[in-house]
Formats: structure tokens, sequence, C-alpha cells
């Protein structure tokens, strides 16, 4: 291997594989290989799911209270059988076939067509000091999404990804590491899928074809082998599985879905009153302003500054009669103040909540309040006791958390200096401690000894169990009603108790570009309620860029406009009347749609579904939609082309098979085509298929502005079945089953096509209403909503 320029020659040391088979036995749902002093086993968890574990000493880690997935034993029982020969030992059940050579234990799975997937390389698995990895096959033709969090193009193939929640500030599209930690992906070739859950807090990695064309490999700094192999055979069932393993998100409340607004800083509440006073008198619908860190005192969480925010209470108040909810943001570091008389600090010290070294002395970095403390989250006693620390906001009015800096972001001296990115110490004792007494157990564990982590296994999780406190506390001081929690980090699972933004991206035409993909492969992650900052957070969007970038966020689970302290401001008619127009009219679309909208969510709180989909997840056996990263799917019926480059006014669209309408003009398309599409800095194009129902609403200057007296469902001729959710959109009665379900199907009869709204199911009643039923291009109908069936001809 020739070296570089001013590289010292380096040696990789060797990887041990593993021995052949010894002996095969299996107890219930797993499946034991002995390989003499290693051990690998099978789990059959669903009859497309199943769990490969490999520990090089023969010793599987213990469980960990924080796992995201259930226990094997937790899981129904699967029919599989066992089928043994000299050379194999293979697995069937309903789904797949997994064959297991005795020589070198190499795993390879199989469709009911005898398809491979997830088969291993030559290499198989493998073990050197500090590491263990596997090396899998990658067929002709095959695609990689997902990832989590990642910059660039959808399709990962030939890249490296590695999972190692950091700062990524001034991030690229050659970033690798990035806010969240997410190990799991899905491949996809025509015909066949499936996906790989890495389960691994450490250090970890895959490199799909980077260093070896047509091996994948995945590696962790852990002691052993962990993933599940999850069979498709389309993303769809792939991701309902997944989020079985690590959870799916709770409903959020229905204002989240409106526009939200922020910037580091609205500095004082004059600057918020006047803030909210112009989207009012604009005409312009906002449900949600965001404080940043300069709401606090110091840069101290849960305090308010008396100077700028003299009277949070009555502020919030205000805010909450003209129709808008309060976020605030909240960091983990807390401000190191002896004798300050700053309650967190002391309480934090006084039970022992903070992170301490190994040997026991207190860690502290550098954040916002400069020499700064961080808990421990891994703790269930710290928790609980963050999460209270959320009623002082709760009780006069806060909505929602906005957590930050939570990787955790640290510096090893005042931001003022130039300082460098550190994190705890990667042997920094955390979590749950052992025999000898220190901290608290979580509730039953019945006082068994408890190995006590290290940083280094629990770096990934650091953001994720803060949002995790921060849910919980939120839902025990906002009983009544749902609330809204963001966070910058996490890892697998984050969906089930926080929306997530990309971080700090910047005010760039490709940072718009790039915003699809990112945006997608969450979604494919198992993580739907996300975001881009509109218009960029740092440096200064362009009239033409904001607008187009407005166009693209109405898109967006979460719509919120964010931008820096130090560029100019961001509001949606700072660009002049023209571009403000444009804001108000996307804006409006987005208000009018979240009847849609909300049915999607509820999609994705029920059965994983991403909200903001790229087109290979409704047409997986279309290569060419394998690589088409800049078209998305709205759901199943709309789907957006948009512009993301400067003077552009037309672009290709492709249209994949079906019919499809132009949403704007009306104008019929079949495909699969290529058309060019005109897209005049008013329009952004945008498409809908055949037989799509699309619910709307009057638009309103927020969510809970006046009762729904009015639902129009827009409905374009073809054959197809769709489900309107509603519920009260504000508390958790829906999970007491107090929401209602609509059945309405579109289908062609004789010349006629026929709309058919079956009778309302479920205990929650809508206010009065005028159903209005339009069929594009023919005409409409109306009734009055009495739940009942109607079966409407056009």
């Amino acid at each position: 291997m020739p070296q570089y320029f001013g590289k010292l020659p380096t040696t990789n040391q060797a990887w041990t594989t593993v021995s052949n088979v010894k002996s095969v036995t299996w107890n219930n749902n797993i499946v034991n290989f002995d390989c003499g002093d290693s051990r690998l086993t099978i789990s059959i968890l669903t009859p497309n799911l199943i769990r490969v574990r490999f520990a090089p000493t023969g010793e599987f880690m213990p469980r960990r209270s924080w796992a995201v997935t259930l226990d094997d034993a937790e899981w129904a029982i699967t029919p599989f059988a066992v089928r043994e020969t000299e050379a194999t030992v293979e697995i069937e059940t309903e789904q797949i076939r997994v064959c297991v050579q005795r020589e070198k234990c190499r795993i390879a799975c199989f469709d009911k067509a005898n398809r491979p997937f997830a088969q291993d390389a030559e290499m198989g698995i493998g073990w050197r000091m500090g590491a263990v990895a596997g090396w899998k096959e990658i067929a002709a033709d095959e695609h990689f999404y997902g990832f989590g969090e990642r910059t660039g193009f959808l399709d990962k193939l030939s890249e490296v990804k590695t999972n190692w929640t950091t700062d990524a500030l001034d991030y690229d599209s050659l970033t690798d590491e990035m806010y969240q930690a997410i190990p799991f992906f899905m491949a996809l070739r025509p015909q066949v899928s499936y996906g790989i859950f890495f389960n691994t807090t450490f250090w970890s990695q895959f490199d799909i074809g980077a260093e070896q064309p047509g091996i994948w490999k995945m590696e962790t700094r852990g002691g052993e082998l962990d993933y599940y192999i999850i069979y498709g055979p389309e993303p769809a069932q792939i991701l309902e599985t997944y989020t079985q393993l690590t959870g799916r998100m709770p409903l959020p409340p229905k204002w989240a879905l409106g526009y939200h607004q922020c910037r580091w800083s609205y500095e004082s509440e004059n600057v918020v009153r006047e803030l909210a006073k112009e989207f009012r008198q604009r005409r312009i619908p906002c449900d949600v302003i965001h404080l940043d860190i300069d709401y606090m005192r110091g840069y101290r969480v849960f305090t308010w500054s008396p100077q700028r925010f003299p009277n949070a209470a009555k502020l919030i108040s205000d805010l909450a009669e003209d129709g808008f909810k309060t976020v605030t943001i909240i960091d983990p570091g807390v401000k190191y103040e002896p004798e300050g008389n700053y309650h967190v600090f002391d309480q934090g010290i006084e039970n022992d909540y903070f992170v301490r070294k190994v040997d026991g002395t207190l860690f502290h970095g550098y954040v916002w309040p400069e020499k700064a403390v961080f808990p421990d989250f891994l703790r269930p006693d710290v928790s609980n006791w963050w999460a209270d620390l959320h009623k002082s906001l709760t009780d006069i009015g806060v909505a929602g958390i906005w957590n930050d800096m939570n990787e955790p972001a640290i510096n090893d001296r005042p931001f003022g200096d130039d300082g460098e990115k550190i994190w705890f110490p990667l042997d920094a004792p955390q979590g749950e401690r052992g025999a000898e007494g220190q901290g608290s157990r979580g509730a039953g564990e019945q006082g068994e000894n408890l190995p006590t982590s290290t940083h280094i296994e629990v770096h990934n999780l650091y953001g994720l169990m803060m949002a995790k406190a921060c849910y919980e506390g939120l839902e025990r001081h906002r009983s009544s009603e749902r609330s809204f929690v963001l966070t910058r980090s996490g890892y697998a699972g984050v969906q089930r108790w926080s929306s997530v933004w990309m971080g700090d991206n910047q005010s760039l035409w490709e940072h718009l570009e790039m915003s699809l993909p990112m945006l997608c492969n969450m979604g494919l992650s198992g993580v739907g309620f996300v975001g881009c900052d509109i218009g960029g957070f740092a440096g200064n969007a362009t009239a033409e860029l904001f607008a187009r970038w407005m166009q693209v966020g109405m898109l967006y689970p979460l719509m919120r406009g964010h931008s820096a302290m130090s560029t100019a401001r961001h509001e949606p008619w700072v660009f002049g009347d023209r571009v403000e127009n444009i804001c108000r009219e996307y804006i409006n679309l987005r208000y009018q749609l979240l009847p849609y909208i909300y049915s999607l969510f509820w999609e994705a709180a029920t059965t994983g579904a991403p909200i903001l989909r790229p087109l290979f997840y409704h047409f997986p056996n279309d290569p060419k939609t394998y690589s088409l990263y800049d078209q998305v799917l709205l759901g199943a019926s709309l789907m957006a082309a948009p512009i993301y480059r400067p003077g552009v006014e037309h672009r290709s669209v492709y249209l994949p098979a079906g019919t499809w309408y132009d949403w704007w003009s009306g104008d019929r398309y079949e495909g699969p085509i290529h058309i060019l599409a005109h897209a005049p800095l008013e329009r952004m194009p945008l498409y809908v298929r055949s037989g799509a129902i699309v619910p709307m609403q009057p638009v309103s200057q927020y969510v809970d502005e006046a009762p729904l007296d009015q639902i129009r469902l827009r409905v374009w001729p073809g054959n197809n079945e769709y489900q309107l959710f509603e519920d009260d959109g504000q508390t958790s009665k829906y999970q007491d089953n107090n929401f209602s379900i609509t059945n309405i199907r579109v289908f062609t009869q004789a010349s006629q096509t026929v709309v058919e709204i079956a009778a309302r199911v479920g205990e929650w009643t809508p206010p009065l209403r005028e159903v209005i039923v339009e069929l594009v291009g023919v005409g409409e109908q109306r009734f009055q909503d009495d739940g009942k069936r109607h079966s409407l001809q056009f």
C-alpha cells in the first residue's frame, strides 16, 4: 500500500476469524452455535426478523437498562424449522430461510424465491483487540439508505458512515460524524430489500463498499457483534418491524405541525411581542415561537433574565391569547457556581448528580455559561430530577422544550477563546452503579449487582437520555396536554421521546438541496418528525434562496425557520413583498393540508412509516427511483420536485408508473415519463397520484384559531383507499381510543367516478361541519357531516 507524503507507515492488527461450528442446540426461539472458544446465537423473533449475536469469548454482555429493543424472550413465539446437514444448519420461517455454514460459521439469508440477501462475505465475522466486525456481500444493483442523520445524497453506496454523536458545526456534504448516531440502514434492489440494525451503543462504523468494492462491513468497539436482520421485501415492512424494535413516536400536538419561528436570539420580551404582532398583522400563519439561550439569566438553565424577560409568565400568557405556543431551549451544561445560590447546581452537587471522572473528581467543561458540569442522564434518579426541573417552565405556560448541545458539545476553555471540542473522559463512570450502593437503581432491578458503564459505551446515548428525561417531565407536568420536544442529538429510538432537527446548517443552495435526502434518510431510520432550519442557520439567505426554501420547508414534517445571531434577520417579510407573498402562500398551503399531514403523523405513530418519503419507498422495483434524491413524496399521494439552484425556472421531473396530475394546472401525465416542469419563483412543481384523496381545511392563523367547520376532500380520478384520522389534537385521550377513523374510497364505475365515504368509526366526534367533496377538474358536492355513510357519483 503506497504511503502518502508525511504519513508514517502503519500496520493494522490482523483479524481473528471464527472457527468451525462444533455443535448446534436450540431452545425456545434461540439457536446456539458452539464455535470452540467463541459462540454465535440466532434468535428468531418474527417471520421476517432475526437477531444475530457473536461473542469472541463465548460470554455475552448483560442486557442494559437503556436497551431499545424487546428482550429475545419477550417476543411472541414464531414457528420455525431447523434442518441440519453435514455442511449447513438451516432455519426457516414463513418468510425467510437462514443458512449457516458449519465451516467458518458463515450466514446467508434467502427469501421464498431463493434470492439471497445479507449474505456473509468470505471473511464473515472477525475480531481483534478493541474491535469486532462482520462482513457481508453487496449484491448487484443494491443500494443503501438510512444511517440516521447523514449529509450528501440519498444512496450511501461506496461511503463510510461512523456512528459517534458530534457537534457537527459547519457540516458539509463530506461530513461523516453528525449530531445523531443511528446504526441502522436498509438495502434495496428489485424484488428484495432488507434492513440491518447494529445493536451497539459503542463507537461503530459501516463501510459500504468503500474499502472493498462488493463488500460491506460493520465494526464496533464493543465486545461482541450484535445485529438484527429485517427482511422486507419492501421498505414499508422493514420500517414497521424496525420500529417494533426501537419504538414509534407518540402523536404530537397538532399545533406542533404548524409553522415555528426561531432565532438566536429574540433577546427580549419587546422583540418577541413585536415578532408576534408582525405575524398576525401580516396574516402569515404561525403557531410556535422558540426562545434561544438569551432568555436565561447568564445562560443558567431553568432561569429567566430579570432584565430582558422580567415577566415571562405574562409574556407567555399574552402570546397564548394570540394563538402562539412558547418553546424554550435547554442545554445540559449547568453553570459551575458554588455559593451562587443557583438551585440547579446546588441540588446537583448535594445529590451527586453530575458526571465525575474515574478518580471521583467532578468533570467540567466550557459551554455558554462558561465553566459547566453535566448531569448523568443514564442514572434514573438524575433523569427523574431533571424531568422535574421542567416544572418551573411548564407552570408558567411553556408548551415545549428544545434540547440543544447534547452530543454533548463541550469546549476545553471558554467559548470566547480558541478552544478544542472535548467530551467526557471515555472511562468516566455513567449510569447505574454497582454493589457498593453508590447512586440508585431503576425500578424492577431488585438490588442485583449492576455493571457500571463508562462513557465509551454510552456517549451516543447522552442526547437520547436527556430528551427522554425532558419528555417524561413534560408528560408529568403538562399531563392534560401533549407537549413538543425537540432534540439535536440522539440514538436509535429517539423518535419515542422527541422530534429532531438537522443542527446548524448554512444559508447555502447546497444545504437546501441536501435537506431532502437528509430528512428522507432520517425517516428511513425510524425518525419521522424531522426538519431543517428554513433559510439556513448560519449566513445570510438571498431573497430567492429564502423563497425556494420556504416552498421546500412546507413539506418538512417539522416546519421551522431559524437563524443565527450574527446573521441578517430571516423572518418571511424581510425580503420584500414578493417573497413575503410566496412565504404566505406556502405556509397557507401547509395549514390547508394539516388534515392530510396529521393523518400521516398517525400513520407514523402506529406503523413507523416516514412522513417525508423518497420515491423508491412506494416504487421499490423501479431502479430509476433509487438515486432520485431531489423529488420527495409527502405521504403516498403528493410528490414535490423543488427548485434548489439560483436562477432556475425549469427542471426535469420523473413521474413513475401510473397516472399523475399537476397540482396547480391539473395537467395529466402517464408514467413512467420524464417531463420538463415550469417553475417560476412563485411555483414549486407539485404532483398528485391518480386516485389521491387529500383532505384539506380552510386557512387559519394558528391551528386552534376556530372550530373546524368545513373540510374539503380533494379527490383525483382513479382507484384508491384512504384513512382520515381525527381527534382533539391536544390531549392524550387518543391513547384511550378517543379518536375517529373515516375510510374513504374512490373508484371508477362505468363512466362515473364514485367517492364512497364510510361511516365514521370511533369515539371522537368532530364539531358541526360541512364536507365538500371535490373531484378535481370535474366538480364538487357538499353535505353536512353526520358521521354516516355517503356515496357520491361524479
